[in-house]
């Protein structure tokens, strides 16, 4: 099974975006689904996860970025509102469960100031 994330773009500062991932094939036992990014020559970071229903988000993110999960797709989503060029990265979906990590390819977010 792979994550497929998608969504991205360029985008001007103060824009919007949704990311969406889900996974190619049936998955089970997911516990924790997050988006993680990771901008050119920085470690990729945690940016926000679900796990049974809660949700958790980094500071940086905090009250502009929303995620989301259909539970019948086991897709996950990530509105981001009010980019800022400190926001540029790749976007990556991780889903967490007892088997060990599944991580999607990336998705590229520009934001442009």
């Amino acid at each position: 099974v792979q994550l497929q994330a998608s969504g991205g773009g360029l985008v001007q500062a103060g824009g919007s975006l949704r990311l969406s991932c889900s996974p190619s094939g049936r998955i089970t036992g997911v516990r924790v689904m997050g988006w993680y990014r990771q901008a050119a020559g920085k470690q990729r970071e945690w940016v926000a996860s679900i796990t049974s229903g809660h949700k958790r988000y980094a500071d940086s993110v905090e009250g502009r970025c929303t995620i989301t999960s259909d539970s019948g797709k086991k897709a996950i989503y990530l509105q981001m509102d009010d980019l800022n060029p400190e926001g540029t990265a790749v976007y990556y979906c991780k889903y967490t469960s007892a088997w060990g990590d599944c991580w999607g390819q990336g998705t590229q977010v520009t934001v442009s100031a």
